[in-house]
């Protein structure tokens, strides 16, 4: 037990490996903790001070600013928090860093190589400049995570200044020469380097993220001391506490692709042996004023802990409170990168994955293609192949971008079907629909 015993929260709304392993090293540190969520945060202001229950004495940021609609909205919470108590990965450099082009600027101010980039408030100036980038190019929302919101488009290809509610960007197209693309990630815990680990796209995919099916490998004797002092030094530029910086080599030179200040731990673990949890639990416990043994950091770290931990406040009994409320039939607004329409879409909570008819897809710019999919579908016993695009869906002003497979529903009454990939998000009244044909047909 540690001599100075303080008390960790975390402040995180989502219910993922990294919180629980981050909230169980601090347990194992010996020091108190808390999980920050909705069910038990509660804040008061007045006679000059502000109280925050359960209070604790430092707070790690693991808001999810990449990952959710309406990001202002947590950005401001994190704001609230850290006026209240200190916290690591700070709200104003959490978003910079999740916004891809203001990282940018913040990188080349530094003096740390990013890919060309351009960024344009208008289509037209966008497509404009998409000459200057030969004929392949990466096309991306400024928000997005999980390679969602990542496109690889050529010449010719029309673009949108805007996908759905984000600004989008042209970045430079490195590593095509390489027969399987790559990339590295290095995870950086207080300047010091935790590891290194390459990422490899997965079969009929060019993005290597590990949630797309990316193979990863040890990269701890691959890579030199100046590329991982890149690494520190793109963390330090963005003031975040800990971060995985992804970076991308094109012959000697590397360049800085994003720093995640949410990156996960999975991967990273499963090529490298080691978890970056104690090691954040450290950071904390130390900044509290609290002490840990370093050797028992090094012996949590040989583990990835996500088991759920005993702080983990108890839901409130009606969990459904403030979920939006859904009909078989609804009204959706569908994004790609050269268009927008509403279209009526139908629910169906058999089908994993969202399915967009290829007019519709078409008419929006749906795409590139970035894998297939087999579907088995009504009493079919022999599976289809269909090509899978991502795709941003709105409903009732909240947005998500899905990995939808494309098929010909034109013999279907909605060129849209949406699973339960968007529906986890809503309740479903199946006695609830709308039906205005007139916007449900996408013109050949």
């Amino acid at each position: 037990m540690a001599d100075t015993s303080v008390r960790v929260g975390v402040l995180s709304l989502h219910n993922s490996k990294e919180t629980k392993a981050i909230l169980n090293a601090v347990d194992a540190l010996g020091h108190e903790t808390e999980w920050l969520r909705e069910e038990n945060t509660v804040l008061r202001f007045g006679d000059g001070n502000a109280r925050l229950s359960p209070d604790v004495d430092v707070i790690v940021n693991r808001l999810l600013l990449s990952n959710t609609e309406q990001p202002a909205e947590e950005l401001g919470l994190a704001h609230t928090l850290a006026g209240v108590r200190p916290m690591l990965n700070a709200p104003n450099a959490t978003a910079r860093a999740a916004h891809k082009t203001a990282a940018a600027v913040a990188l080349l101010n530094e003096g740390i190589r990013v890919p060309k980039t351009a960024m344009a408030l208008s289509n037209t100036q966008l497509n404009q400049l998409r000459e200057e980038f030969g004929e392949e190019a990466v096309y991306k929302t400024a928000i997005g995570t999980h390679g969602g919101g990542v496109w690889r488009v050529r010449a010719g290809d029309p673009l949108t200044a805007s996908v759905g509610k984000r600004r989008a960007f042209l970045q430079e197209f490195i590593g095509r020469e390489r027969d399987v693309p790559r990339d590295l990630r290095v995870y950086v815990v207080d300047e010091d380097v935790i590891g290194a680990m390459f990422r490899f796209a997965a079969d009929s995919d060019w993005r290597t993220n590990v949630a797309r099916g990316g193979r990863v490998e040890n990269a701890g004797q691959s890579v030199s001391d100046d590329v991982l002092d890149i690494a520190r030094r793109a963390t330090s530029a963005l003031g975040l506490d800990f971060a995985g910086v992804d970076m991308i080599g094109d012959g000697d030179v590397w360049y800085v692709l994003e720093v995640n200040p949410t990156a996960g731990f999975k991967g990273f673990y499963e090529a490298t042996g080691r978890s970056p949890a104690p090691y954040i639990a450290k950071q904390a416990i130390d900044y509290a004023g609290g002490s840990v043994d370093d050797d028992r950091i090094a012996q949590l770290a040989s583990t990835l802990d996500d088991s759920v931990p005993a702080c983990k406040p108890v839901s409130a009994p009606d969990t459904s409170e403030g979920v939006m409320t859904i009909g078989f039939t609804e009204r959706v607004v569908v994004s790609g990168s050269s268009g927008t329409k509403t279209v009526i879409a139908k629910s169906d909570t058999g089908a994993a994955s969202t399915s967009i008819d290829l007019r519709l897809a078409a008419a929006i710019g749906a795409g590139p293609i970035h894998t297939t999919t087999r579907v088995r579908s009504g009493s079919s016993k022999r599976a289809k192949t269909r090509p899978v695009i991502d795709l941003v869906i709105g409903i009732g002003g909240e947005q998500y971008t899905v990995a939808a497979n494309i098929e010909d529903r034109r013999h279907m009454t909605h060129p849209l079907l949406l699973g339960r990939d968007v529906l986890k998000h809503y309740r479903l009244d199946v006695s609830r629909r709308v039906e205005d044909h007139a916007e449900v047909l996408v013109e050949e």
